[in-house]
């Protein structure tokens, strides 16, 4: 089967959908790879790396127009759409849309989306949601680091000790435990908060406290996913939180909710109480943030506090984002392709879960 790898071309993106060395196991497996060239160069694997490992360098419209299936990072562009050879197979990891999901049913692609895996042990080895939160959680710790006027680390100099900082974390998924995890080696007093309590015992196994608060309702998915409150526990966590920043120096907000806009926690209210020089990381800035004040790409300064809203971190950390949603991608490959067909059960949660057009159909809206 010939499997092909375009440059990512997303304003931004430096990730790759396949490292040199994972395309080299597909091609030992009897797989054909063609990649664009320079497509690894923004995660620092050159051309020769690939060309190393039995990999063909080629051009765009070759590596789109000929491949049985395009593997991408970033859903395709609206003039690259055009070019993908009718009957393909797409597996990227873009947001579900209504819109791109006509498209690329009106060129009757089989485009499967990695970010809709289900939180199956099965599925574990493709969950590229894990691995780049992984990333983004401690690029955060960073961020924050670098943006605030503290040091982290408790320090004895001949000018005096100085205090540790304090750190907040706000959702224990993987990005926060990993924020967590990066604060704690940093040296910062860390402190978390989630809703779900099953989750309590991982935050204390990093050396952080964690925060409880009494929550009558249910509040995780089967899936192991913070649920959407009801209004009136939403209105008590917001208080309990406003309560909790007053004392954070840093603030790393990680909370989302699957297919909805991120749930708010910290208020404009919240943030007018916290201490002048303090920091918000929002991760959820994307999709619509975790404060109020957020602004999804920037850097915004409210009664002191500076509120970051990055965007794809795990780009700014390529080489190792690509190495993990390499693997991920290379492990869903193998749950789809077998002997070199593309091999499509619907009763399977995992196929039936992430494809999202097939023979001209939308699957999911």
């Amino acid at each position: 089967m010939r499997i092909g790898v375009p440059k990512e071309v997303t304003p931004n993106e430096r990730r790759v959908a396949l490292t040199p060395d994972v395309a080299g196991k597909l091609v030992k497996s009897g797989h054909e790879v063609v990649v664009e060239r320079g497509a690894g160069s923004g995660a620092f694997f050159p051309d020769a790396a690939y060309a190393a490992a039995g990999i063909t360098i080629s051009d765009r419209s070759s590596v789109i127009g000929q491949s049985e299936i395009v593997l991408q990072v970033q859903a395709p562009i609206a003039a690259d759409l055009p070019q993908y050879r009718e009957g393909s197979a797409l597996i990227a990891a873009f947001q579900p849309s209504a819109d791109l999901h006509r498209q690329l049913s009106q060129r009757k692609l089989t485009a499967f989306t990695l970010v809709l895996l289900p939180r199956i042990t099965r599925a574990q080895g493709m969950d590229v949601l894990s691995s780049q939160a992984t990333v983004a959680g401690y690029k955060a710790v960073l961020l924050a680091a670098s943006a605030g006027p503290k040091l982290l680390p408790m320090l004895v100099t001949a000018a005096g000790t100085l205090s540790a900082a304090r750190v907040l974390v706000l959702g224990a998924g993987v990005a926060g435990l990993q924020a967590i995890a990066t604060a704690r080696r940093l040296g910062a007093i860390v402190s978390a908060f989630d809703v779900r309590p099953a989750v309590k015992e991982q935050v204390q196994s990093l050396g952080a406290v964690f925060l409880e608060m009494k929550i009558e309702e249910h509040a995780e998915t089967a899936g192991g996913y913070a649920k959407e409150l009801s209004e009136e526990t939403h209105r008590k966590e917001l208080a309990f939180l406003a309560a909790a920043v007053k004392d954070a120096d840093i603030v790393i907000s990680t909370a989302a909710i699957p297919g909805k806009k991120a749930p708010v926690l910290i208020t404009a209210a919240a943030v007018e109480g916290m201490k002048p020089g303090s920091i918000i990381v929002d991760l959820a800035a994307e999709t619509g943030g975790n404060c109020e004040l957020t602004q999804a790409g920037s850097e915004i300064v409210h009664h002191g506090v500076s509120i970051l809203g990055p965007l794809n971190l795990p780009s700014t950390v390529p080489l190792h984002a690509s190495q993990m949603y390499a693997r991920n991608v290379q492990a869903f490959l193998g749950h789809i392709v077998q002997e070199g067909k593309l091999r499509l059960d619907f009763e399977d949660q995992i196929t039936r879960d992430t494809c999202v057009t097939h023979a001209g159909e939308v699957r999911k809206s």
